[in-house]
């Protein structure tokens, strides 16, 4: 049964490769390079500072300091309160960030690349007197956050540089 198991992933392994599927972050690949060519703009509060150390993890690829593209975002932080009580307290909050990223290529004259936008959901239950608890995961939640919005924004790069491999 192993072995059934083992000829069906490898034949899977191959028929994705014959059909042009090969992995998004290629090694070597020129995807990759043009990623490690994105300089991030500072971004505004402690948010958008979690949002730019995650960016900037993935993006810096060979770290060898040329940028040929410029990436600004404005980040966006909205809570709504869920399970409202009858003394119109909430005991769980939802908290939605949004990104809107746009890729500009510097020069004499500064031109629009590409641009697009990111979301993340995440929630935290508000408990009475655990204020410590509340704001651990607080900035547990933020972390995520910036996390879960690089990941799109790079994979949204990638795409465009895989399908545009004169930009790259």
């Amino acid at each position: 049964m192993q072995g059934r198991i083992a000829q069906i992933g490898l034949g899977t392994l191959l028929a994705l490769g014959s059909c042009g599927f090969h992995p998004l972050y290629a090694p070597s690949g020129t995807t990759n390079a043009a990623l490690s060519g994105v300089y991030v703009d500072v971004i505004g509060n402690r948010n958008g500072q979690l949002l730019r150390q995650a960016l900037q993890e993935r993006l810096d690829g060979t770290g060898d300091g040329t940028k040929k593209y410029q990436l600004s975002v404005t980040y966006t932080v909205h809570t709504e309160g869920l399970g409202i009580q009858s003394d119109n307290s909430s005991n769980r909050t939802r908290i939605i960030g949004s990104a809107a990223w746009t890729l500009r290529q510097p020069g004499a004259v500064t031109t629009k690349v590409t641009s697009g936008t990111a979301s993340s959901v995440d929630g935290n239950n508000v408990i009475d007197a655990q204020f410590f608890y509340s704001d651990l995961a607080s900035g547990a939640i933020d972390a995520r956050m910036g996390q879960a919005l690089a990941d799109q924004i790079v994979q949204a790069l990638a795409m465009y540089f895989r399908t545009h491999p004169d930009r790259a």
